[in-house]
């Protein structure tokens, strides 16, 4: 990541709130709509000029990440954005998708006005931003909407559970097409639906498909990299093995030997 490169929107050591915890979310921002790419290394001299502040809060920033998961640190090669395996991808994927439809599910049972009206609010702002073209603002109405969804299910273990997790999946999704954003609002409006019809079967079905949904793409990415690299490997195991039964040593006869 070269210095000035844009990969965070504003210099954090001109604000006044808590500078830690600014540079923490500037960095786990940058991670999880896809600024920073999966792999690249974070250089703490290089983050620092580009957020205006010391390598202090950004060395703190680096160590909460790596906590959460968002980054991985190495003796020799420091710190860099996390990879996930392909099946660690696969696995974190379905887990909150089980766990989403769960959450859904509570949702629609315990039925609380006041949480309902929140995710309502917020589903209104995310379909005006469709419409209008302001792509740029739904990855944060997105986070809002399932922090409200979350609020809803009135479950603070199973909350955190998924705070993580959908950290961890935003790594795999982004960015997301203009098509994929409309219609994971739609399905948005679908789950709301569902939970202010106290329906609890079709909340849970409906929020667990729109994880599936959203990770689609990524897993059908995923098997098709895999196929090819299958398909890879048995042409050079043939191409190797035709070689070895046609490119024997040619024996010359005994009556050409001098």
């Amino acid at each position: 990541m070269a210095v000035g490169s844009g990969s965070f929107k504003r210099r954090v050591g001109e604000e006044h709130a808590s500078l830690h915890g600014q540079v923490i979310t500037e960095l786990r921002q940058a991670i999880l709509t896809g600024r920073l790419k999966a792999g690249e290394r974070l250089v703490e001299g290089r983050l620092a000029d580009e957020l205006g502040v010391s390598r202090n809060p950004v060395r703190e920033a680096i160590r909460v990440l790596a906590s959460e998961g968002l980054v991985d640190v190495a003796a020799r090669r420091g710190a860099s954005v996390a990879v996930m395996s392909d099946q660690e991808a696969r696995e974190t994927i379905e887990v909150r998708a089980l766990l989403e439809g769960q959450n859904a599910r509570l949702a629609a049972r315990r039925h609380d006005k006041e949480l309902i009206k929140r995710i309502d609010s917020v589903l209104k702002k995310g379909t005006a931003a469709v419409e209008a073209g302001r792509f740029d603002q739904l990855f944060e109405l997105n986070q809002q909407f399932h922090d409200a969804l979350a609020a809803a299910g009135q479950n603070r273990v199973l909350s955190e559970l998924l705070q993580k997790l959908r950290d961890r999946t935003a790594m795999l999704f982004a960015p997301m097409s203009p098509t994929r954003q409309s219609r994971s609002w739609n399905e948005h409006a679908q789950i709301l639906r569902a939970i202010i019809d106290g329906d609890e079967r079709a909340a849970a079905t409906l929020a667990a498909e729109h994880v599936m949904r959203a990770g689609a793409d990524f897993l059908a990415g995923l098997d098709a990299v895999s196929e090819e690299v299958e398909s890879s490997s048995q042409r050079r195991t043939r191409s190797c093995a035709s070689s070895k039964s046609g490119a024997a040593p040619r024996r010359v006869p005994l009556a050409a030997r001098d």
